[in-house]
Order: structure tokens, then C-alpha cells, then sequence
């Protein structure tokens, strides 16, 4: 594992912080023009006639053409430049965002949110990676974490869709104003965002110039045996996997929960599932951050200790949301489960840098996202299957629960391999 002392790292220089400010932004954007529909149900349906089962499909389909995608994103930012894949990922998915605006019927709309989620998918992990780059060590976590809550606040900006929708009329007019603003920004982050400067070789010895040579090659097969011959990575792939299914039935049937639970009606029962929720993810992800950030500074091995005491208190609070029944303490839980759950979205990708080549962190990262969103979305359907066999949704909430606190031992997995790596390197 790198060091993280600051004796020897470099302070991040201003513009390295811009550009996770840039970078916040587009994320933003990213989870905003994904999230509209969901909020758009009634008015999207009286556009264009489709089933429940066909909506639900807008929603599963654009998951699975981002999962699925994600693997080749990341090795695309890895073998060629970083900003040019955010920038043309940016300016694709902003176009896809206008021409949804102009379809006609259930077949382009769900065309459109196929080519919405490739488009995307090529954006977090080449945006991870870039940050990585300007972060070498000290403030790792908190770049990721002030990143990673732009798309905690798009996804709560979502409801923008239903608003605009309701006051023109139109359901497609919220396409529309996003799509130009994704354009317009596009244009901004052309001129705004560098690629990280290189370390410069004339100042390295002769055999560590070969070597810089050697590791700029870049090929998938390469990153693909890597990957799936280090330990450290599938160990955190599974961890990431077991927790998507935590995250995606949070995000997915928490209104639910509450709604049938408590017998809240729908917009009360919304509400509840995230404007007390989704800012305490964002505080979460920030203080997560500065936290790991901090304490690496004494502790090297901090960056996973901080995603351990998250889940093991995260997961514990899930668990006691689905077993009591009264409300205001299960909003309390669910409260302390978004702020502690979010220490391991902040500290993911400095993970990756740890245990990975740092040929292959975008490819890395974009394999695991495919995991999370796979495995998430199949989650979720399976959620769906019990459901219809009347299986209690506080039951599904604490076995899941339980399930993202076993998953612990894959991070103390994780941190055994990189000390025995280091035992090994004299560290």
C-alpha cells in the first residue's frame, strides 16, 4: 500500500481541487438527467402508453448497459486520455438527454435510456481516476468523497423532472433544459479540465525511464489478468458486490417500506426516503473523507479502516429500521445508516490505488461497478419475486442487513494481503 504520510506527500495545488469541482458538477448532471424519469411515472405514461412492468424496464435496462459497459469505460480512460473520455461522456449523454425530449413512442424512449446508461458509464471511471491522479495521497478520500456527493445530489435533484413536468405541461421540457445545459457545460469542461501532469522522466534514473516505458502500455487482456489474479481486487469486488444490494434496496423500496409499514401515503412515504436520507449521505461521504484523510496520517492502513466501522455500524442501524415499528426511531436509524454508509463510497478508489496497478485503476474501478450494478440490480428483482410472494419487506431489509455486515471480512481480507505485502517490501 502506498504511503501515506505526509512527510511525503506532495500538497494537492489549487487547480486540483478545481477540477473536483468540475468534476462534482458533471457528476451532478450524470445522476440528474438518470434519475428524472422515476420521478416523471404518471406524466411519462400519459405520453406514451406502457405497462408498469415496461417502466420498471426503462429503469432495469439503462442499469444493465451501465454495468455492463462500465468494465470498458474504465480501460478506455486508462489506455487513452481521462478528460477526453469525461468530455465525450458528458457531451453523448447530454445529447441523449435532448433527444429523449423528441420520442414518440415506447420503443425510442427505451432506446434512449439504453444509450443513456453506456454514455454514462464512461464517465465515473475515468472522473475517479483523474482525481486520483491529482491526489497522490493526503486528501484522497476527501476529493472522492466531495466528488461522489454530486451524485448524491443529482440523485436528489431528480424530483426537478416531476416539477417541470407538472408546471409546463410537458413532460419532455425538463429533457430539454438539461440536455442544453449538458452542452453548454460540455463546452466549459473543454477548456476547463487538464490531464494530470506527469512525473517528468529526464529527472529519473535511466532504468526507471524503461520501466515508466514498460508500464504506459496499457491492454485489456493485461488489466483483465491483473485484475482477477490479485487477491486484494476480488475481495473488494465481492465487498462492493454484497453492499450493492444494500444500497439498491435502500434506494429502491424504502418508499415502499415505509409506505406499507407505517401506512404513509406515497408523497409522505417519499419524502422520508430521502430528504432524510440523501443529505446525511452527503455529510457522510465529506466527513467519511476527512476522517480517513486525517487518520492516515498516523495509520496507513486507515482508508480501510474507516469503510469497516462504516458498514459495521451502517448495517446494524439497516437492520434495527427493518425490526422496529415505530416511525420516528426507524427514520433515525436510517439516518445513521446514510451517514455511516457513505464511508465506504468515499474511501472505494483510494482502495483501488492501494492494492492495484495504477495502470489499471479506471479498468478496476469499472469492473466493480459492473459487479455492484449487476448484482444490485438482481437484488432488486429478487426483492420483486419475494414481494409477490408476500414476503415481509422488514424481513428482506434485515437479512440483507446482515449480509452487508459479513461482508466485512472481505475488507479485513483485504487489509491482511496489503500487510503481508508490505511485511514483504520491508514497509
Amino acid at each position: 500500500m502506498q504511503n501515506t504520510y505526509p512527510s511525503t506527500q506532495q500538497k494537492p495545488s489549487t487547480y486540483a481541487w478545481l477540477v473536483v469541482a468540475f468534476l462534482f458538477i458533471a457528476a451532478a448532471l450524470n445522476q440528474l438527467d438518470r434519475s428524472m424519469v422515476a420521478t416523471m411515472r404518471l406524466s411519462i405514461r400519459a405520453a406514451i402508453p406502457m405497462t408498469d412492468a415496461q417502466f420498471g424496464l426503462l429503469s432495469s435496462a439503462l442499469l444493465w448497459a451501465y454495468g455492463f459497459t462500465n468494465p470498458i469505460a474504465g480501460y478506455l480512460a486508462d489506455k487513452f486520455s481521462r478528460t477526453k473520455v469525461i468530455i465525450l461522456s458528458l457531451l453523448s449523454w447530454s445529447v441523449i438527454t435532448l433527444l429523449t425530449s423528441r420520442v414518440v413512442n415506447y420503443q425510442q424512449l427505451l432506446a434512449c435510456r439504453i444509450a443513456l446508461g453506456i454514455s454514462e458509464a464512461c464517465y465515473l471511471p475515468a472522473a475517479l481516476a483523474l482525481i486520483m491522479d491529482y491526489h497522490k495521497g493526503r486528501t484522497q478520500s476527501r476529493a472522492t468523497g466531495f466528488h461522489q456527493s454530486g451524485l448524491v445530489l443529482g440523485a436528489s435533484l431528480g424530483f426537478l423532472g416531476s416539477l417541470l413536468a407538472t408546471t409546463h405541461n410537458d413532460w419532455s421540457y425538463a429533457f430539454v433544459i438539461c440536455g442544453i445545459i449538458g452542452i453548454a457545460y460540455t463546452i466549459f469542461c473543454f477548456f476547463a479540465l487538464k490531464e494530470a501532469p506527469k512525473e517528468p522522466k529526464a529527472e529519473l534514473a535511466e532504468a526507471a525511464v524503461k520501466a515508466v516505458e514498460k508500464e504506459e502500455k496499457v491492454s485489456f487482456w493485461h488489466a483483465f489478468k491483473h485484475l482477477f489474479t490479485n487477491p486484494a481486487f476480488i475481495y473488494l469486488s465481492i465487498f462492493w458486490g454484497i453492499v450493492g444490494i444494500l444500497a439498491n434496496v435502500e434506494g429502491s423500496w424504502l418508499p415502499t417500506y415505509y409506505q406499507e409499514a407505517f401506512n404513509l401515503p406515497e408523497t409522505k412515504a417519499g419524502m422520508l426516503a430521502t430528504l432524510f436520507l440523501n443529505p446525511w449521505q452527503i455529510i457522510g461521504l465529506l466527513f467519511g473523507g476527512w476522517l480517513a484523510d486525517r487518520w492516515s496520517k498516523t495509520n496507513k492502513y486507515a482508508r480501510i479502516n474507516i469503510p469497516i466501522i462504516g458498514i459495521c455500524i451502517a448495517a446494524p442501524a439497516a437492520f434495527f429500521a427493518g425490526y422496529i415499528m415505530i416511525l420516528w426511531i426507524v427514520v433515525g436509524f436510517m439516518v445513521v445508516y446514510g451517514l455511516s454508509r457513505m464511508f465506504v463510497d468515499t474511501n472505494l478508489m483510494p482502495i483501488i490505488v492501494a492494492t492495484t496497478d495504477k495502470r489499471y485503476r479506471a479498468t478496476a474501478y469499472g469492473m466493480m461497478n459492473m459487479f455492484t450494478t449487476v448484482i444490485g440490480g438482481l437484488g432488486v428483482y429478487v426483492i420483486g419475486i419475494l414481494r409477490d410472494n408476500s414476503v415481509d419487506m422488514g424481513l428482506i431489509l434485515r437479512v440483507v442487513s446482515l449480509s452487508a455486515l459479513a461482508s466485512v471480512v472481505f475488507l479485513i481480507l483485504i487489509k491482511r494481503s496489503i500487510k503481508k505485502k508490505d511485511a514483504a517490501a520491508g514497509n
